[in-house]
């Protein structure tokens, strides 16, 4: 954990003790250190803050240590708690272990031995976010380099890296399958809290109070089945980036709240009355035009307004077609279950590019990965696809017209048939590779190879 954003509680009745130990903590680059000296307030402050550690004196005067522990256990399970102790209170210590302390230090004690402490309880405290966080990411696409060489992605990954670099909130567009849970995770990985946890929700997938009670938590008794407290994951995600999949869905009665948190960081757990904070950047995604949705007054202007400060359109697959085969030999290569891939034949290509894939990029995965189940040889053919019969139809008919339009009786294979077409298609575009491989619909790498396989030449 960054020590610039670790917020430390101290607790300790001997306030000589507290002001010696907070000046240390500093010195050593923890600049968020409040002190308290009673167990009483050390529970108010921690109704109040977030903190990632607490140091705690378990002799106090009004409200003992271990009340403080227990108070942690039931609302605060990510505060992680170094117990300071005298000599007589040992056995108490090690019972406060079995509580859910992390360590415990006894008095009289070297600062060395508390530095160490420190450093390991945070360690740790990054260890159950990034745990809790990961069981939050429903649906997650496995972290990937994003592929494609089409002018357009590269536009958008233009801007994602100038997005990466602000705090503002960002609203990623795109039709469903177009990848913006990766644009997502790419901006948070590109960031300066990519050490931080990285939150995925999908708002369509939760009811209501489901979704209020996952992002900003409940307090014990808050509804019939809140037999303890617990912590939101706008609390799990502070110092990172909260992904909100499908904001369009949210409700109009959780919309305000989100609103309220994305205007100044504070909200309230369900059923609770002080207001928290956390440090949390929100990027949203839709595949909804949320503008529309705010004229039919399904979605908040303001939240719009506070939410699309930066905006991220992410192109279908169909507006990229160079980057298809692209896509699909990535696919062939991560979801082979053998060590060497299988390869597109010829014919395979041309129906993929051909096609206008309303799924986008998750149809095209989809379609790879059956057909590495289906084809029997190390070569795919379009039968392997297990596509619908009009698909492959309308590649039948454009080969139809090429021989038409060639006035020709005798049957060419498939790879005299792509020859003649690149062929063609390069001398129209007077050998333009770049305008040839955009209208063919594959990359000029891709274009650049063929040519030298079937040796044209320029005339």
């Amino acid at each position: 954990m960054n020590q610039n954003s670790s917020r430390i509680l101290i607790c300790d009745d001997e306030e000589y003790l507290c002001y010696m130990l907070k000046e240390r903590l500093v010195d050593d680059g923890y600049n968020s250190v409040d002190l308290v000296f009673d167990g009483k307030d050390a529970i108010e402050s921690l109704k109040k803050k977030n903190y990632d550690l607490l140091l705690l004196d378990l002799e106090l005067r009004e409200v003992h240590g271990e009340a403080v522990l227990k108070f942690i256990s039931d609302n605060n399970v990510t505060t992680q708690v170094i117990v300071i102790t005298g000599q007589a209170e040992l056995r108490k210590a090690i019972e406060c272990i079995k509580l859910g302390a992390y360590d415990y230090i006894t008095k009289p004690y070297k600062y060395e031995q508390v530095r160490v402490s420190v450093e390991r309880a945070l360690e740790h405290k990054d260890l159950i976010v990034s745990k809790t966080a990961l069981t939050y990411q429903l649906d997650k696409i496995v972290p990937q380099n994003i592929i494609g060489e089409s002018k357009e992605l590269k536009r958008v990954i233009s801007l994602a890296n100038k997005a990466a670099v602000s705090d503002s909130n960002i609203l990623i567009e795109g039709d469903t399958g177009t990848g913006k849970e990766l644009f997502a995770e790419y901006v948070h990985k590109q960031s300066n809290r990519r050490e931080k946890p990285f939150v995925v929700v999908n708002c369509a997938s939760l009811p209501d109070q489901l979704i209020e009670s996952e992002l900003f938590g409940h307090e014990k008794g808050a509804f019939t089945d809140a037999k303890s407290s617990k912590q939101g994951l706008v609390e799990i995600a502070h110092g990172g980036t909260l992904f909100l999949d499908e904001i369009g869905e949210l409700s109009l009665t959780l919309q305000p709240k989100l609103l309220r948190f994305l205007e100044n960081g504070e909200y309230r757990r369900i059923g609770g009355t002080t207001n928290l904070t956390s440090d949390v950047r929100v990027i949203g995604a839709t595949n909804r035009n949320l503008l529309e949705e705010v004229e039919k007054k399904n979605f908040r202007r303001d939240l719009l307004f506070r939410l699309n400060v930066i905006t991220l359109t992410i192109p279908p697959l169909k507006n990229r077609t160079g980057d298809i085969l692209l896509l699909a030999s990535h696919f062939l290569q991560t979801k082979s279950p053998i060590r060497k891939p299988k390869i597109l034949s010829p014919r395979a290509e041309e129906v993929l590019t051909s096609y206008g894939f309303p799924g986008n990029v998750r149809e095209l995965e989809h379609i790879i990965e059956r057909a590495i189940i289906f084809s029997e040889g190390e070569t795919i053919e379009p039968e392997d696809f297990n596509m619908s019969n009009n698909v492959l139809q309308k590649k039948t008919s454009a080969v139809e017209e090429f021989y038409e339009d060639e006035g020709s009786d005798q049957v060419l294979s498939m790879e005299e048939i792509e020859k003649k077409h690149i062929a063609r298609a390069l001398k129209i575009n007077r050998w333009d590779r770049t305008q040839t491989a955009n209208q063919l619909g594959i990359s000029p790498k891709t274009l650049y190879t063929k040519i030298k396989k079937y040796e044209i030449k320029q005339e």
